[in-house]
């Protein structure tokens, strides 16, 4: 079974953690080997009152940052599931929810205990300008 399918169900937990205003932020970690890209990490940003995701790709020697919409995020973000990630980690005021692939490279989805007990601050000003996606 591919896993595809399972990250999409993740990626609608992405876009309703959003929606809801309990996002506080998203991380890609746990490579396979030692590799150049380390960690991804998404958090939201407002541009003139234009919501969109700040993609900061982390390697051993430097930092990329990107800026991208909800979809185009997904897109950008899907390659990286399985090569190099088996993890997704996103953080709401809700709960933990982690993508997760096992050795045969099967998805699953987990659910625990909040980390983070407010949402980003972008999220917060999202609320009180009014601002929706």
């Amino acid at each position: 079974m591919s896993y595809q399918p399972v990250f999409a169900q993740f990626w609608e937990k992405v876009k309703e953690s959003i929606q809801n205003g309990t996002y506080a932020k998203l991380t890609l970690a746990k490579t396979i080997g030692d590799t150049e890209l380390k960690n991804i990490y998404v958090r939201p940003v407002l541009n003139d009152d234009i919501f969109s995701l700040s993609v900061t790709a982390r390697y051993k020697t430097e930092e990329i940052e990107s800026f991208h919409t909800l979809d185009e995020a997904f897109m950008i973000l899907s390659p990286f599931i399985n090569n190099p990630f088996l993890t997704a980690l996103l953080f709401t005021t809700e709960n933990d929810i982690t993508f997760k692939l096992n050795k045969k490279r099967v998805g699953s989805i987990v659910e625990q205990a909040p980390t983070f007990k407010n949402p980003s601050n972008v999220i917060l000003e999202m609320k009180e300008k009014g601002i929706s996606i």
